[in-house]
């Protein structure tokens, strides 16, 4: 039997371990999709963006790329928000996305596409293979590319050229291309240089150190500066245990109030995150003047984007381990003041149930590995004050800040890692960008807990419009029966409506997360805050 590119592919995905295919397929994928081998692994959603939202999860658990299949124009167009939060958040994935007949693209056929550059900028590569045969080598490429550029590589392939004769030439090597390990010698004189002779410092950590290595490292530093350890805002990931004693909080989003709270600092070592990432534009600089500030990172964007004084591009890890070495330590500085918020009081009678009261019960209960997935825009503050991460991977959201990420995302972290459980905390309005996943998650037997914050409307959208003094022209959809979709979805879910059913479920499910394999929706009614202020 002739051997034809489909084959010679499939060698390819073997060899680089994407032999999970997430996908919803469309009629040009249907020659590389059927009758799959016994060792590929073929995963459904019922959308685009859950597709790559869960390969993300997926590819983020396992630190290595996920393989995505996308259906030519409306495939690619409906994941376009997906892949940019993808690329922001710096997962590799490989991305195959069907074409038309490549014997007729010369006339646009009905369903070609006009593929290369829909997805905008954020794929870190794009490939149109010339040939059929040239396509297992760009699969193999686009999964070095991925890796190495830490986003979503997309491979463009015309339906007929799975069918098509391999060439007789040997399987592309599986090149190892890996970053020199070793840091400049220079460069960590001088930030040692830099942050031993500071009188105040101050550590920023971000998502780009959430390892074990670096928490290991910064911890060592922490304690021997004796220093506060902030956490960037609107991080992917966290950069530093959240239990830690010198863990101060999350930096504020505008430079007003971060130039408050980093006034006093004459060094700001930032590690593993941009300087600095804010939401509001606000006049003025981002710290006090006499205020130095140096960057860790081993992404160069970051490097190049960021304001810093001193930027070192190498492992922040390793950076963070030799700076450790070489600073002197300060056992009698004092420890920085760090305030805890304490977890809120019980609701009283005719009092209403709270985001921060779902936060504090789950704190209180779940495991320090748990996995807390998060997309409630308007409860965030209270989830980061009350439900610290405790290890790495603990805490995980789009940098991106577009919605629809937290379901599936949640779904693919759990399928990558059954040991550990998975929580996700969604706002009811960011559910509904990604409550396809539910089927999902109920069909593949995935035991995620799903804890949506049902208040009924987009309540940051609605503190953003009084904020401008004006009122939303937006109505409520207080209508919209989260459970009930869930249900539909064949995913089991329930209705928690006051704080003693709420204490009740958890105190059931919770103890379950680690070994369950049935997923569960609780939909818990809360009234929004009214004092909160994005």
């Amino acid at each position: 039997m002739t051997r034809t590119v489909r084959d010679a592919t499939f060698d390819v995905l073997r060899r680089h371990d994407l032999t999970t295919i997430f996908a919803n397929p469309g009629s040009t994928e249907v020659a590389f999709l059927t009758d799959l081998p016994d060792d590929l692994t073929f995963v459904l959603s019922l959308h685009e963006g859950s597709v790559v939202g869960t390969a993300t999860g997926f590819a983020t658990a396992l630190d290595r790329p996920a393989l995505v299949n996308l259906h030519t124009t409306a495939g690619l167009g409906n994941a376009v928000g997906a892949l940019a939060t993808a690329r922001v958040n710096r997962v590799p994935l490989v991305v195959l996305v069907g074409q038309q007949d490549r014997r007729h693209l010369a006339a646009m056929p009905f369903l070609a596409g006009e593929l290369d550059g829909l997805a905008g900028r954020y794929p870190v590569w794009v490939g149109t293979p010339a040939r059929p045969q040239d396509v297992p080598g760009a699969v193999a490429r686009a999964w070095h590319e991925a890796r190495d550029g830490r986003g979503p590589a997309l491979v463009i392939v015309p339906s007929d050229d799975w069918s098509a004769p391999a060439d007789d030439a040997p399987l592309p090597a599986p090149v190892v291309l890996r970053r020199a390990a070793s840091v400049d010698p220079a460069a960590v004189d001088e930030l040692a240089a830099l942050v031993g002779d500071a009188a105040a410092p101050a550590l920023v950590v971000g998502a780009d150190a959430d390892d074990e290595a670096a928490w290991a490292a910064l911890v060592r530093l922490a304690e021997r500066l004796r220093c506060p350890v902030w956490q960037e805002s609107f991080a992917a990931r966290a950069g530093f245990p959240q239990d830690h004693p010198q863990f101060a909080g999350h930096l504020p989003a505008g430079r007003a109030r971060l130039r408050q709270v980093l006034a006093g600092h004459d060094v700001v070592l930032v590690v593993g995150a941009p300087v600095f990432r804010q939401y509001p534009f606000e006049q003025g600089p981002f710290v006090e003047p006499g205020t130095a500030v140096a960057l860790v990172t081993d992404d160069v964007e970051d490097a190049h984007h960021s304001p810093a004084d001193l930027a070192v591009l190498a492992s922040p890890a390793e950076v963070c381990r030799l700076l450790a070495e070489r600073v002197p330590d300060r056992p009698d500085a004092p420890l920085p003041a760090v305030s805890r918020t304490p977890a809120p009081a019980p609701p009283g009678a005719g009092e209403p149930l709270r985001a921060a009261h779902v936060m504090a019960a789950l704190a209180a209960r779940v495991a320090p590995e748990t996995v807390v997935v998060e997309e409630t825009p308007s409860s965030r503050p209270d989830l980061h004050r009350l439900l610290p991460a405790r290890r790495p991977l603990g805490f995980l959201s789009a940098a991106m800040g577009g919605l629809g990420f937290a379901l599936p995302a949640a779904i693919g972290v759990r399928m990558a890692s059954p040991e550990r459980p998975v929580v996700a905390v969604v706002g009811d309005g960011s559910s509904l960008y990604g409550i396809q996943a539910l089927w999902s998650a109920a069909h593949y037997g995935v035991g995620a807990l799903f804890v949506v914050l049902a208040n009924g409307r987009y309540a940051i959208m609605d503190r953003l419009a009084e904020q401008r003094g004006g009122k939303p022209p937006w109505p409520a959809f207080e209508e919209v029966s989260v459970s009930g979709l869930a249900q539909s979805l064949g995913c089991p879910a329930r209705r928690v409506l006051d704080h003693d059913a709420l204490l009740a479920t958890l105190d059931e499910v919770v103890p379950t997360l680690s070994a369950r394999t049935e997923p569960l929706v609780l939909e818990v009614v809360v009234e929004p805050d009214p004092t909160f202020a994005p």
